[in-house]
């Protein structure tokens, strides 16, 4: 299929179908005149990549879980690092979508007589809402 074709049915921009070929995420397998030509399993090729961006991967750290010998060789230990990210992540938010619920609500006289809302901006202060 041509890279028209491939673009119209993941709904990325040619120039991001290039883009990932030059990283080496996808492969063309020829050319029709100067349109790419890429071979069907490109689509889960593209799905992986987009899971894995989605997950909070980075670009290069996909393209170390596709091996051209081997194809697909996911690092069992990486995803169970992403995993633990992606949790600690989820709980700041919660911690994050709990102060802000609260201090929406909060009978204080203002945000900052709220214990609970001083709670959270000093955790933003700190960086732990973001990880830090």
């Amino acid at each position: 299929m041509d890279i028209a074709e491939v673009a119209r049915r993941t709904g990325m921009p040619a120039s991001k179908l290039r883009y990932y070929e030059d990283r080496g995420l996808i492969a063309s397998v020829g050319r029709d005149g100067l349109r790419r030509r890429f071979d069907p399993e490109v689509l889960e090729q593209l799905a992986l990549v987009s899971l894995g961006q989605a997950a909070g991967f980075t670009l290069d750290e996909i393209g170390q879980m596709f091996s051209p010998e081997k194809g697909l060789n996911i690092d069992r230990a990486m995803l169970a690092a992403k995993a633990d990210q992606v949790e600690s992540t989820i709980k700041r938010l919660r911690a994050m979508r709990n102060g802000l619920r609260h201090a929406a609500v909060c009978p204080a006289p203002n945000h900052m007589a709220c214990p609970s809302f001083r709670k959270l901006i000093k955790a933003a202060g700190e960086g732990s809402l973001y990880g830090g």
